[in-house]
């Protein structure tokens, strides 16, 4: 990722929590605090307002839905642990003999993770250090592990060489967890290359599953994983609403209720 890339995210994030704290920004305020020009900040709520994140208004931006906070993943693990416990037996399910498979760091994946045992000849790539730790002694299992940078609030490496790796191989599903989820909006989450990786697995694996329990529909991270037309099939709890179980299955999701 080039240094202006970087630039530009950490700046679109620093008007995300000024847009959180005060409801609406303006460009003439903004340009003398980041520093940057107008015609930069009106680029910057436009890429927001992409992501249906703000309104434009006259001289500024105002929120329209406030992206989740981001917690580290001790803090995720103990929320929602009977339903990720389900939703990742019901995922582990999916899992046939032979397949090679990516799980995606995470507090769902790894309740996913727990449950791969008795499966001959499945290859598994991962970028969790949680996962590769409940793989790390599974018989009949190939574990493989990204190269990459480890970022410690969620367990997860990432970077260049994480990407770089993935190339050399093709994968016939992968078990993805979200940070948000929306039918207009796609998958996302809350940090850049966490999205970038993401994004690079979806473009290596033949099936996409994604995992979330249903607080996580409607919701919008700051950065875009994949469009829902990418997606095969969701994992999720029984709370799913109406509006996302039609719409769902109106886009040809195979939606699987984890009991």
């Amino acid at each position: 990722m080039s240094m202006s890339m970087r630039n530009t995210s950490q700046r679109r994030e620093q008007i995300l929590e000024l847009l959180v704290k005060h409801g609406a920004v303006q460009v003439a305020e903004l340009v003398p605090k980041l520093g940057v020009s107008a015609v930069t900040i009106r680029t910057d709520l436009g890429a927001l307002e992409s992501q249906g994140l703000v309104t434009r208004s006259y001289g500024g931006a105002r929120l329209t839905r406030t992206p989740p906070t981001e917690q580290n993943i001790h803090q995720k693990d103990n929320i929602n642990t009977a339903l990720k416990e389900h939703i990742g037996t019901a995922a582990a399910k999916l899992v046939e003999p032979g397949d090679n498979i990516i799980i995606d760091s995470g507090t769902t994946t790894q309740h996913m993770a727990r449950h791969l045992r008795g499966l001959d000849r499945v290859t598994v790539m991962t970028n969790g250090l949680n996962i590769a730790w409940e793989l790390a002694d599974v018989p009949g299992l190939t574990l493989m592990l990204t190269g990459g940078q480890l970022r410690k609030e969620s367990l997860s490496i990432q970077g260049v060489q994480a990407e770089a790796c993935l190339d050399a191989y093709s994968f016939d599903k992968l078990f993805l967890g979200v940070d948000g989820l929306d039918l207009q909006f796609g998958a996302t989450t809350h940090h850049e290359a966490e999205a970038s990786l993401n994004a690079r697995m979806v473009a290596r694996a033949k099936k996409v599953i994604v995992l979330t329990d249903a607080s996580k529909f409607g919701r919008v991270s700051l950065h875009r994983i994949v469009m829902l037309d990418r997606v095969h099939a969701v994992v999720t709890d029984e709370s799913i609403s109406a509006e996302y179980r039609e719409g769902l299955q109106r886009m040809g999701i195979e939606l699987i209720i984890a009991a």
